[in-house]
Formats: structure tokens, sequence, C-alpha cells
């Protein structure tokens, strides 16, 4: 399992935009799918994104989808999330997590602590 902690998250106001990162330990990160969820409260979490360098595939969940992207740099051993465009329904824990059999198994592994983004006026 990696070690994951991610980065990014503030207040932000309707309308604008973060970039979240998802720094992690080892020389194997670049063999391992990159999915963030987020879930805030009374919620439950919710896969937003996937990115799998190997398969060079990503998924964006409808709900961001057309706002939010994801990338990584693997020579950084670093995955980012993206968010523009925000509404407060974005308002979450944001947390990266990854596996190393792909986007599609749904059984993450590895799971960083998580970073607050609040979506408010």
């Amino acid at each position: 399992q990696l070690q994951l902690v991610e980065s990014g998250g503030a207040l932000v106001q309707p309308g604008g935009s973060l970039r979240l990162s998802c720094a992690a330990s080892g020389f194997s990160f670049r063999y391992y799918a990159i999915a963030w969820f987020r879930q805030a409260p009374g919620k439950e979490r919710e896969q937003v994104s996937c990115i799998s360098e190997r398969d060079d595939s990503t998924f964006i969940a409808d709900s961001v989808k057309g706002r939010f992207t994801t990338s990584r740099d693997n020579d950084k051993n670093t995955a980012y999330l993206q968010m523009n465009s925000l509404i407060p329904n974005d308002t979450g824990v944001y947390t990266c997590a990854a596996d190393f059999w792909g986007c599609s198994r749904g059984n993450f592994g590895s799971w960083g602590q998580g970073t607050q983004v609040t979506v408010s006026s």
C-alpha cells in the first residue's frame, strides 16, 4: 500500500477554482490507479474521479463532469484534481485513494487523510 497525503483544500467562493494534490510515497506510484472521493456530513462517500496511467484512461463522475479534471505527474509521485466552477454542493472532505489493479475494481487499498473543501459565499 502506498502512503498518500492530500493538500490544497480551502474555503472558496462559488465559481472559484482549486487544485488538490495527492502526494504518494515509494517508487511504484506509476503503476497505481489514483481515485478521488468526497464526503459531506450526512452524505455517503462519492467517487468523483480516477486516473490510470497503465490504462491511459480517466473517469469523471457525472456530478462534476465538465468542471473537474484529474491528472498525474509520475516523476513527482503526485496526482491532482483540478476543480473549476465550484458550487456549494462540492463542499466536503476530499480523499485520494490508490489501487494497483486499476480504476474499476472498487477496492482501493491505500487512502489519504482527506482535505476539506468548502464552497461558500
